[in-house]
């Protein structure tokens, strides 16, 4: 049976930890910064961690990540 390949759009969005969660960057800390709070800014530093459905349809898309 041939390999499968990685989605080359969630391979460049998501790492898989080792215990087997999604971890992603959040998204709105790029531009038009001015607007937002400090402590919304703080938020969005932190790496997110996907759950349930969602993760599932990652670690579809990325069969060989762990």
């Amino acid at each position: 049976m041939p390999k499968l390949k990685n989605h080359s759009g969630a391979k460049k969005r998501f790492r898989i930890n080792a215990n087997g969660k999604i971890k992603y960057k959040k998204a709105g800390a790029r531009h038009l910064l001015s607007g937002m709070s400090s402590k919304r800014g703080r938020f969005l530093r932190k790496a997110g961690q996907l759950s349930g459905a969602n993760a599932k349809l990652i670690k579809k898309m990325l069969p060989y990540a762990i």
